[in-house]
């Protein structure tokens, strides 16, 4: 097998120009496929899949060296998803540092912004390294020579395809059509013929075969592995099904599939809404279901580079975002501090200590109980089960009541009461919205909310952005275009 290999170029996708220049570099934390191929081994078939998952982090620098403008410095998602929905603004004092972040806040981007070019990067990116993955496990030949188990080799291949799924989800959702790629590529003729965007429809039906397959070899345990509790599990595999569900409107099946999840008796809220977050409880509470696993000082570093951005001044709330909490709540001030100018929430505990830490420990968390029960319960609102979706929003808000405050006290009696559960469908959806903002605040999930339920024009014009319809869909990054020689085709509007 003599396939080409480009760590850097976009995601080998479709930039050819000057992709020589990586050619012989290996990528970070994995061997060269021509390593793997000419003398495959079991820990280097580990690694391929391992190293699918390295995009998903916050660590710094793992698609280039401070490339600010081409939005690679760390994984973008706090951008494109807490900045552009108005929760989030890109500094506590505001200057003219990383302008490009304002211009996505604002909606005065071009196709040009980095910001595009980052996520599209990491993405591709993902799916390139998963594809290397999905090809050694599904060979016959690296599989005799290796010897691997088969329920190791299983459990690996759904990993990789559960992988596969969650890049492209955020791609299809971000983008629109785009180019589908599920296999390494054998040459550069091959880069050109597949820089080809292709329908949507035709990207989620893959993400939905990715996923049946994910489901169906990843193991009958709350852990695909207990010595590694950060990999992708059977669990996690049923969340990405249920919000594939639901951005496609499939109301019947998210109730069916997070009552499935249910039936696993893996997962429930925690006591303290603060524990999904919290460095100290990490694998060791009953929320997260996927998580990308941050540790301190290892080499090749894999730690929170996020927190280096919050010690420069990056990374704060609106006051937009801080109105919509209920008096007391809880969560607001779990979720930053804002006389110290602190997130707790993604510093991983509730003091400032990892504040300008390059390399910290706190875990980015990608599914949890709480945004699951919450799908659950708007799926269970549009077939009109009102009282059904009200007794989850009311679930979610007696843990957010009863949760410990940053300061270690607990909110006055009267806070966050039950809603009614003879309320209408209007008003119960009303009530998703809202708690869906304050549970899930800086989780990256806001704008994508907004997009999904068609009204983040009327929202985000009313807080005075530049919102044009055509923002429901992001620009296809410039670069890619021009690098296709024109056969990819931007967005509508851009």
């Amino acid at each position: 097998m003599n396939r080409i290999y480009k760590m850097l170029a976009v995601a080998a996708v479709v930039s050819l120009t000057g992709c020589e220049d990586h050619l012989d570099q290996a990528p970070i934390g994995l061997l060269t496929p021509e390593q793997v191929n000419t003398d495959p081994t079991l820990a280097s078939v580990i690694s391929s899949v391992n190293s699918s998952y390295q995009p998903l982090s916050s660590t710094l620098n793992i698609l280039g060296n401070w490339d600010w403008n081409g939005g690679k410095v760390l994984r973008n998602d706090f951008i494109l998803q807490d900045i552009a929905s108005g929760d989030m603004q890109k500094k506590w004092n505001p200057d003219g540092d990383q302008a490009w972040m304002d211009q996505v806040g604002n909606f005065n981007f071009t196709a040009a912004n980095g910001a595009f070019n980052g996520i599209w990067s990491y993405d591709y990116e993902g799916i390139s390294r998963a594809n290397y993955a999905i090809s050694y496990l599904e060979d016959e030949a690296v599989i005799q020579k290796i010897n691997i188990d088969t329920q190791l080799k299983n459990r690996l291949l759904g990993e990789a395809y559960f992988l596969r799924s969650f890049y492209y989800f955020d791609l299809v959702v971000n983008f629109g059509d785009v180019p589908l790629l599920l296999k390494p590529l054998e040459s550069f003729g091959e880069a050109y013929s597949v820089a080809t965007r292709v329908e949507k429809e035709k990207v989620w039906e893959q993400i939905r075969a990715d996923l049946d397959k994910a489901k169906t070899l990843l193991p009958d345990s709350r852990y695909a592995s207990a010595s590694e509790p950060w990999r992708a599990s059977k669990g996690a595999a049923l969340a990405m099904q249920a919000k594939v569900a639901l951005y496609s409107q499939n109301w019947q099946k998210v109730v069916d599939t997070v009552t499935e999840m249910e039936g696993l008796g893996y997962y429930s809220l925690n006591q303290n809404y603060f524990d999904s977050f919290s460095t100290a409880k990490e694998f060791n509470e009953q929320e997260v279901i996927f998580a990308f696993n941050h540790e301190e000082g290892q080499t090749p570093r894999t730690g929170n580079g996020l927190a280096a951005l919050m010690g420069w001044g990056f990374v704060a709330p609106t006051q937009d975002f801080v109105n919509e909490f209920e008096p007391n709540d809880p969560r607001l001030g779990l979720t930053v501090n804002v006389a110290d100018q602190a997130v707790y929430k993604l510093l991983g505990a509730t003091d400032t200590g990892n504040k300008g830490n390059d390399d910290s420990a706190g875990n980015k968390v990608f599914i949890r109980w709480a945004d699951v029960l919450l799908w659950k319960a708007e799926a269970l609102n549009e077939l009109g089960q009102q009282q059904a979706a009200v007794e989850i929003i009311n679930s979610v808000r007696a843990r957010a009541r009863t949760s410990a405050t940053a300061d270690g006290s607990m909110a006055p009696a009267g806070t966050l009461p039950d809603r009614a559960t003879t309320a209408d469908k209007e008003q119960v959806k009303q009530w998703i919205m809202h708690e869906r903002r304050v549970e899930l605040g800086f989780e990256s999930q806001r704008f994508n909310d907004l997009r999904r339920w068609n009204v983040a024009d009327e929202v985000l014009t009313g807080m005075g952005k530049n919102f044009q319809a055509n923002n429901y869909l992001y620009p296809i990054p410039q670069g890619e275009i021009d690098k296709s020689g024109g056969q990819i085709m931007q967005n509508a509007g851009y």
